[in-house]
């Protein structure tokens, strides 16, 4: 059972692509698995040269925040900045220039994972945030997989780091997700949604959307219940 955001969704993604007998099941949250379209390749090459030269700081610091973090935590002039984003700014200062030069470079260089989707069996649950730079990758990411083995989960009001703006958005999917192979129990006594011993596909309640908006806000699904 693995969780990966972002970057680390891709290599999670890469892996169970690869040797799918060792993975149970995929948590992605914002994932990439296209190859960068010639406009990001190009504002990534633009971010790599400020960042040789100048480091992280000024416009590469906010480049990297606008990112992954949506406008409602970064503030404007009315609205102070989240404790969230100031918290990464300064993680950001103590990081060397140089990890996080090849970082992007890594991202710059990946390479389509869509054909290698098609072959992926284990059970995904993906989260994305409705103003994730990487939206649209999360979307194609679900049209590719077999859909008795997916679920998107779009968080409303989001950037790309869910699990930091609104994780709490995450519980009950995840609770559901994790209470089908029962790593998860529940402090009632309920009974599983789904058999523990043969996880063959999401449990209805997840893929529910008039379940999920009643449980959770703000959230919404594009999983059909018929799934």
């Amino acid at each position: 059972m693995c969780l990966g955001v972002t970057a680390g969704a891709y290599v999670l993604t890469l892996f169970a692509t690869k040797y799918r007998e060792r993975v149970l099941g995929l948590m992605l949250v914002s994932p990439v698995c296209k190859a960068p379209s010639w406009s990001e390749w190009l504002y990534n090459k633009v971010l790599l040269n400020l960042l040789y030269y100048y480091g992280t700081r000024g416009i590469v610091k906010e480049s990297l925040l606008q990112r992954y973090f949506s406008m409602d935590v970064l503030g404007n002039g009315q609205d102070p900045e989240s404790e969230i984003v100031q918290a990464c700014r300064s993680l950001l200062d103590d990081r060397q220039g140089t990890n996080v030069w090849r970082f992007l470079q890594a991202i710059n260089r990946r390479h389509d994972l869509t054909e290698s989707l098609e072959k992926l069996q284990c059970q995904t649950l993906i989260f994305v945030g409705e103003n994730s730079q990487f939206h649209a990758d999360a979307v194609h990411m679900t049209t590719k997989l077999d859909r008795r083995y997916c679920a998107l989960v779009e968080v409303q009001a989001c950037g790309s780091l869910v699990t930091e703006e609104q994780p709490h958005a995450m519980v009950i999917p995840m609770e559901y997700f994790l209470m089908g192979y029962g790593l998860y129990r529940p402090s009632q006594q309920e009974s599983s949604p789904r058999s523990t011993l043969s996880p063959f596909c999401i449990s209805p309640e997840l893929l529910s959307p008039e379940s999920m908006g009643v449980k959770l806000k703000p959230i919404k699904t594009r999983i059909s219940r018929n799934v």
